[in-house]
């Protein structure tokens, strides 16, 4: 079974940096594709940017240039590194798995980035 685990969210200053780390296990990291989401109140949850297992990036048009998604295949972890946060992109931010064949396997529980103004 899928196990997902984020951490790295915090409170953060407009313009900062936050790291988030998605960390597998249950299953090999380069046999499976990470999402990362972001669900703000009342809003609904959004992808933000995903990687799948053969290494192809998706990044939503809202943080391209500013967020990176990154995987460590020895770690089992993907990172999502997001620069110049702004305000409007605080959110619950999860990561989800999929197969090969596109289907979601677990979901994280999610964490907490909210960014001051």
């Amino acid at each position: 079974q899928v196990q997902l685990v984020e951490s790295g969210g915090g409170l953060v200053r407009a313009g900062g940096s936050l790291r988030l780390s998605c960390a597998a296990s249950g299953i090999t990291l380069r046999l499976i594709g990470i999402g990362w989401y972001r669900q703000a109140p009342g809003k609904q949850r959004e992808l933000v940017a995903s990687i799948n297992n053969g290494g192809s990036i998706y990044y939503a048009d809202s943080v391209k240039g500013r967020f990176t998604i990154s995987r460590d295949n020895a770690k089992n972890t993907v990172y999502l590194q997001m620069n110049n946060l702004k305000p409007e992109e605080t959110a619950v931010y999860s990561c989800n798995a999929r197969n090969s064949q596109e289907i979601i396997i677990g979901w994280g529980q999610g964490t907490q980035v909210t960014v001051s103004s």
